[in-house]
């Protein structure tokens, strides 16, 4: 019975999550505005790539989270690998504060960040958006990366620099590859949470830059004149590119951990 209701629970929770999900991608098929479907139709993915306000969206958010993604990763693989080798007070205070943007309340780091930028007069512009993303996406890739570098053999970068290697060529060719997935997948984390945010992007856009989020928000707010079913249709199309992302990860982890079990064993 215990098995059974956990099984149930599991279930339930499963729906929850993921049943607005698939409602929404059978609602990308259909023209309607409402949640009434008015016939099959692929219109909304046509219309999608078709429309210059639409397209000019999906770029800026495209660039602004490959941007903020790829900043991002290399400042929390940085500050994951100084968190790891360093064991003193220091390591223990950076990885305590690396975690405070992650449960404290994105409107409070929108407004703080605001504050700032406009105090240096730069509120307003690309270069606030674009660090406003990188800050909520920074402490992500440190929590994805960390957990693979704890599962690393902690001896392997001093024995490469006991065979010679600088400490350069040990970082890049034997820690770098033993955490490449939490890289990667911090990677993905940083993207999504780019592509997600309206606090930050809202509080600190320019004029007349539309993000995802902030073209949606706007699109809710008048929806007699907003493109609702090409929403649904860039909402799906998100999410499947996002699935397939985690998919390939997982394999590919997955693949090496038996060819990894395959020769421990032959050992």
């Amino acid at each position: 019975m215990r098995k059974f209701w956990g099984f149930c629970i599991i279930v339930v929770a499963l729906v929850f999550v993921y049943l607005p999900i698939i409602v929404l991608a059978v609602y990308s098929f259909t023209e309607s505005k409402s949640l009434i479907w008015s016939g099959f139709s692929i219109e909304p993915y046509l219309s999608l790539f078709s429309s210059s306000e639409l397209i000019n969206m999906l770029v800026n958010t495209a660039v602004l989270a490959l941007l903020a993604a790829a900043i991002a990763t290399i400042l929390g693989t940085i500050g994951a690998i100084g968190i790891f080798y360093n064991k003193k007070i220091l390591g223990k205070f950076t990885s305590a504060a690396s975690r405070i943007p992650v449960i404290n309340a994105e409107i409070v780091t929108a407004i703080s960040l605001a504050f700032v930028f406009s105090f240096v007069f730069l509120r307003g512009t690309y270069f606030s958006l674009l660090i406003g993303h990188v800050v909520i996406c920074v402490p992500f890739v440190v929590l994805s990366v960390l957990p693979k570098l704890k599962q690393m053999d902690s001896s392997l970068y001093e024995a490469a620099l006991d065979l010679g290697a600088t400490p350069t060529q040990a970082l890049f060719k034997v820690v770098l590859p033993e955490i490449l997935p939490g890289v990667i997948s911090g990677f993905l984390l940083a993207i999504t949470l780019s592509l997600d945010d309206y606090m930050v992007s809202a509080y600190n856009k320019p004029d007349g830059f539309e993000t995802i989020s902030t073209f949606v928000y706007k699109a809710l707010a008048k929806p007699r004149n907003a493109a609702l079913a090409e929403l649904r249709a860039l909402s799906s199309i998100i999410f499947v590119v996002m699935v397939i992302g985690v998919l390939i990860i997982n394999f590919r982890s997955g693949s090496k951990y038996k060819k990894s079990k395959i020769k421990e064993n032959r050992r």
